[in-house]
Order: structure tokens, then C-alpha cells, then sequence
């Protein structure tokens, strides 16, 4: 199974519209057997849906991610955990144990609001 996390640094990215990267595990019978970061080349949002499904992605472990693209990965039949923080590789390695913790009804509402390139989607609004 692959799993995609929005990746930042070795950190999951907090905000899943605006990642640049992904890191993609590749996993089996619970144990990572590789890993390897991919650039979005500037998708973004809805976008990344078909990118993640195109590359044979499952699950997505993320930040913040908004209502619409939600949505449209559940429409790719990609599973969504959101609301994680930390490290990437942490993250995936709890998921297999089933130790995640993340937020099921996690929400960005910020889109629109005129915010710069530095924001986190982990502050104000998102839950």
C-alpha cells in the first residue's frame, strides 16, 4: 500500500493545498520497505487528488486540508487523516501501528482570506 504524507522538511506540511512535496511510502504486512520525496510541480488543491491517485496513493496523512479537497480525494479513493503534526516518517510508522493521532473532522476555512506564503495552516482556523 502507498501513503503520502505532505512533507516540509522531514515535518508534515500543516497546509495540503499549498505542499510542494509529498513524501510517498511504500508499505507492506506493516513495515515501510521504501520512501521517496516527490515534487507536485505546482499542483495544488483539487489538483493534487489525481496526482496522488495517478502515483497509486491510498492514504494521506496531512495538516490542515480544506472541505473541497476533502472531497475530491475521497471521490480517488484516498483514505485522509488530517490534523497530524510532527514528523513524517513518525507519523507513517503510528499509522501502521494504528497509534495515529489525528483530527476526523479536521477543516481549513482560511482559503481567501489574503494570507501570505508563511501561514500555517495549523493557527487561527483550522480545527
Amino acid at each position: 500500500m502507498k501513503i503520502a504524507v505532505t512533507y516540509d522538511n522531514g515535518m508534515v506540511f500543516q497546509h495540503f493545498g499549498h505542499t510542494e512535496q509529498f513524501k510517498i511510502y511504500e508499505t507492506e504486512n506493516g513495515k515501510i520497505i521504501s520512501s521517496e520525496v516527490v515534487d507536485t510541480n505546482g499542483s495544488g488543491h483539487g489538483a493534487l487528488a489525481g496526482f496522488l491517485s495517478s502515483l497509486g496513493v491510498k492514504t494521506l496523512i496531512c495538516g490542515g486540508i480544506g472541505g473541497g479537497a476533502q472531497t475530491a480525494l475521497k471521490g480517488a479513493g484516498i483514505e485522509v487523516y488530517g490534523g497530524v503534526t510532527g514528523l513524517c516518517d513518525l507519523a507513517v510508522q503510528d499509522y501502521l501501528n494504528g497509534t495515529l493521532l489525528f483530527n476526523p473532522d479536521v477543516k481549513c476555512s482560511h482559503h481567501g482570506e489574503g494570507h501570505g506564503e508563511g501561514h500555517n495552516c495549523g493557527g487561527h482556523s483550522c480545527t
